[in-house]
């Protein structure tokens, strides 16, 4: 009995299979991209429509003298090219806005993220009971209503509010704290980090947890006492949580609004109005290019500063 062999070469169909039947039998990797688009179809959808359109409409209109008057028509708009660009470069109180806006960024992320590691130490390494109590109480004030809190802090820090009476109590005279121009900036960055250190302080007590204990146990064998445990063992697997952290907060701050739209309204003087209350102003006097160069400045200014501390920590990682 002998048999026959039929050599087989690479790219041929197999016998009894026709170019035609071949196309009808999806392949399994066609099939699983096919699938995979399906699931990510609503998706692509949404930011289609509320992200990458709007985004692309805004840039246009960045380069036009759009106007309130003129939504109308449009098509009609004048094109003028970088104009709205360089009337923010020499207007005087955009300027100052991103000073204002950097300050919120150098001042609130060091005190954030300071303050939202030191409760996230002591929960994970002196409060273990009541752990999940004090964590659900930091973090309230990340899903408080900011309306109903920045009233708060605004009867709290008026001429006759809570905190002057407490001063009053002490014997201190207290300060008008949101009609001083020097005052009231801090004030606004005080309530952007309770508001925010919640954030943090969940983030790195989640990266703490993730720390294997082992590597505590053998540097307190060796001697290590608690802080060189922090400074030499902490810190540096961190690094990863902290840069998530310090872009996240960089990111917030670089965009602020709520808080000195709702305490103070920008003032006095303007001392504590961000670039985005500016582009607000901007939009809602009508004047749609200006304001639209006004948002990708800050999607710039948020573009830049996340690559920076993205080379900067990461090459420490």
């Amino acid at each position: 009995m002998t048999t026959t062999l039929i050599p087989r070469t690479r790219g041929k169909p197999l016998p009894g299979v026709t170019p035609r039947t071949a196309r009808r039998r999806p392949r399994p990797a066609a099939r699983r991209t096919a699938v995979a688009w399906l699931f990510l179809a609503p998706f692509t959808l949404v930011f289609l429509l509320y992200t990458l359109i709007p985004t692309v409409a805004a840039l246009g209109f960045s380069l036009t003298d759009l106007r309130g008057a003129d939504l109308r028509t449009p098509f009609a708009v004048d094109f003028t090219g970088f104009e709205n660009y360089l009337r923010l470069v020499r207007d005087r109180t955009f300027l100052r806005d991103i000073l204002n806006t950097a300050l919120f960024v150098a001042v609130g992320v060091p005190l954030t993220m300071g303050l939202g590691f030191a409760l996230a130490l002591a929960l994970d390494s002196g409060i273990r009971r009541l752990r999940g109590v004090f964590r659900t109480v930091f973090f309230a004030p990340v899903v408080t209503n900011v309306v109903a809190v920045a009233l708060i802090w605004r009867y709290a820090f008026n001429a006759d509010g809570t905190v002057n009476k407490v001063l009053g109590a002490a014997g201190l005279a207290g300060p008008h704290w949101l009609d001083d121009p020097h005052l009231a900036m801090p004030v606004v960055i005080l309530l952007g980090v309770w508001r925010n250190f919640g954030i943090a302080m969940v983030l790195f007590l989640a990266g703490l947890q993730a720390i294997p204990r082992d590597v505590y146990e053998a540097a307190s064998l060796d001697g290590a006492g608690r802080w060189r445990q922090v400074r030499h063992i902490t810190l540096p697997l961190l690094l990863p949580t902290t840069l998530m952290v310090s872009v996240l907060l960089t990111v917030f701050y670089l965009q602020v609004f709520d808080e000195p739209y709702l305490l103070t309204g920008g003032g006095p003087l303007g001392s504590t109005e961000s670039v985005a209350l500016y582009t607000y102003r901007q939009f809602g006097s009508g004047a749609f290019g200006m304001s639209s160069a006004a948002s990708f400045v800050t999607l710039t200014l948020v573009s830049v500063v996340s690559v920076v501390q993205f080379r900067l920590l990461r090459s420490r990682t």
